[in-house]
């Protein structure tokens, strides 16, 4: 199988410091995908890699079946979109789509066909003969996406394309990329720090973290089975318990580190709330904040000194600090060495143990 996108064992220093570490992956055709890490976690360093813009130390990349490694950015096929915009602030609206056509040498129709095509596909037709200062950020972003196709690109490549932009607009934004990016079919690459911005866009995520791939998939795979401790602690809101045998169900378990994620807990205000019959080895704690979301509260719960985190819908009896509740932990992640394993709480796994 020919992949768009291939790297084979990249690697890359800056001194001592390992941008890539052996990183290996490929991306299908019409594939959005998202590189998500921390910060330094070399996520950019692996898009400008790909690009062009700066060279693997040892290792081979590929676009589309050709060895690309010793091409310039030009000759890639690649369109890139730059957090910043980038755009020329002295060109119109239909200046900038038109510079990568120009630059092959278009004819004036080809550039007016062109120009008018992708205008309309990112909604400013009529803006054409406007200044980049002329129009808002999510309107400027769009701009950029439609000069990073315009010459037709075979790949696609995005550097925290919505962070310039406020929350409101990016979120809109995000929505309509993602549309617009599958009714093209080009496959896409985008870097994130943010996992919301990656679940919600990408079709497939991978996670780096020190150079390295720690986890590659789907994003409800990624979320539902971390493979690795950083994987579980990066994704989702989580709290991190230095010793889960602490609470009742998990004291039988060899390793102490676990993630608790807020959907592992139960909060009851009171023992009618819990599962009935309510399993013997549910806790009980002292509420210590609770945080309107919109849609649910979030409830921090102090449980053996540990504060817990959980949800709890806006029909139900109301907690405030101070109150006594009841919680039960249903699973938590917990770590083997450089694994990851979900841990069921006793009551799940032996139905004897309820009152």
């Amino acid at each position: 199988m020919i992949y768009e996108v291939e790297l084979k064992n990249i690697y890359k220093n800056f001194g001592n410091f390992k941008a890539s570490d052996n990183v290996s992956f490929n991306v299908e055709k019409g594939k959005l995908i998202g590189l998500l890490g921390p910060s330094g976690s070399g996520k950019t360093t692996i898009l400008r890699m790909i690009a062009g813009l700066e060279n693997p130390d040892s290792g081979d990349i590929f676009i589309g079946g050709r060895k690309v490694n010793n091409l310039s950015p030009g000759q890639r096929g690649i369109g890139f979109l730059f957090q910043s915009y980038a755009l020329f602030k002295h060109m119109t609206v239909f200046d900038n789509i038109a510079f990568g056509l120009e630059v092959q040498k278009k004819s004036k129709s080809e550039i007016k066909d062109r120009v008018e095509e992708l205008a309309e596909l990112i909604g400013l037709k009529n803006f054409t003969s406007r200044y980049p200062l002329q129009l808002s950020g999510g309107q400027r972003q769009r701009v950029a996406f439609a000069r990073a196709l315009a010459p037709n690109p075979q790949l696609l490549l995005l550097d925290e394309p919505f962070a310039a932009i406020d929350a409101k607009v990016r979120q809109e934004l995000r929505t309509w990329l993602k549309f617009t990016i599958h009714k093209l079919g080009i496959t896409s690459i985008f870097v994130t720090h943010d996992q919301d911005e990656a679940v919600e866009v990408a079709d497939e995520i991978i996670i780096t973290n020190h150079g390295r791939i720690e986890q590659a998939g789907v994003p409800v795979e990624i979320y539902q089975n971390p493979k690795t401790p950083f994987v579980a602690k990066f994704i989702g809101d989580s709290v991190k318990v230095p010793d889960f045998t602490i609470f009742k169900g998990f004291d039988e378990y060899e390793s102490h580190e676990g993630i608790l994620r807020p959907e592992f807990l139960e909060i009851a205000a009171n023992i009618d709330e819990m599962p009935q019959p309510m399993p013997i080895t549910t806790e009980k704690g002292i509420v210590r904040g609770t945080y309107f979301r919109g849609s649910s509260f979030q409830i921090d719960v102090e449980v053996k000194g540990q504060i817990l985190r959980g949800f709890r819908g806006l029909e139900q009896i109301p907690l405030h600090e101070g109150d006594n509740a009841f919680v039960f932990i249903h699973k938590i992640y917990g770590f083997d060495g450089d694994k990851t394993k979900i841990l069921e709480n006793a009551a799940k796994r032996n139905e004897s143990v309820i009152i």
